[in-house]
């Protein structure tokens, strides 16, 4: 690892990465994690996988925590087991861009939270596109998705209360929660995440119902509806 001015002890932090059967993708993430961030610690809170998540991940992370499904709950209590001064929320599909030097470089000023750019995985031009969009949204709102890699320090989670317990939405309710506390830190460094979903259900088909999804929170639908119109028609 190449040498960081400020020292990679200065802060410590840990990644928490919530699984529900994300064997390949476990075993995909977590050496990477290993090899840039040396010194962090690398939290797996599995939601009750029935492949092999847990036996590839538990030699390869520092903690694996068995959890009841839900993403918002696995988090909860990966942070609360988590000893790191700042919590970084990853998917399982999902790879930081920075190193472990860059993070402690923005990390340096003591931000209350943030979360980094994002790029679907492909050279397609299209999803050059998304990204842009989903880039330029999340910034103008001050409102980050899952796989944009949410980091928070420990006390402004705890004073934030955490995900609300709710099967869809979590980031984007947490998030409005904590703009209202601080504005985020913005990580130019793009997190590369899947683009599996898209391609397995049509782009044109995804990028509709995200944005359906989005508006129907946005004037009040309930989470737990979103979610069976999310998950009920796959």
């Amino acid at each position: 690892m190449r040498w960081c001015p400020l020292g990679v002890h200065d802060l410590s932090y840990s990644f928490v990465i919530p699984t529900l059967n994300e064997e390949t993708s476990v075993e995909r993430l977590l050496p990477q994690l290993r090899a840039r961030f040396p010194n962090a610690q690398l939290v797996v809170v599995d939601g009750g996988s029935r492949d092999h998540t847990r036996a590839l991940a538990r030699p390869l992370c520092d903690k694996l925590i068995e959890s009841a499904p839900g993403r918002a709950r696995q988090m909860n209590l990966g942070a609360q087991q988590a000893f790191g001064e700042y919590l970084l929320f990853l998917h399982a599909d999902s790879v930081p861009g920075l190193d472990e030097c860059q993070l402690q470089l923005y990390l340096a000023s003591k931000p209350p939270w943030g979360f980094c750019r994002v790029s679907l995985e492909g050279n397609e031009m299209v999803f050059r596109i998304i990204s842009y969009f989903i880039n330029a949204r999340s910034r103008a709102t001050r409102v980050a998705t899952g796989d944009q890699m949410l980091f928070i320090h420990r006390d402004v989670m705890q004073r934030a209360g955490g995900f609300d317990d709710i099967p869809l939405m979590e980031d984007v309710a947490f998030s409005k929660r904590l703009r209202k506390l601080a504005p985020p830190q913005w990580i130019k460094e793009p997190v590369a995440t899947s683009s599996r979903r898209w391609r397995e259900a049509g782009v044109l088909r995804t990028v509709v119902k995200m944005w359906a999804l989005r508006f129907a929170y946005f004037i009040g639908v309930s989470p737990q509806h979103l979610w069976h119109y999310y998950y009920g028609d796959d």
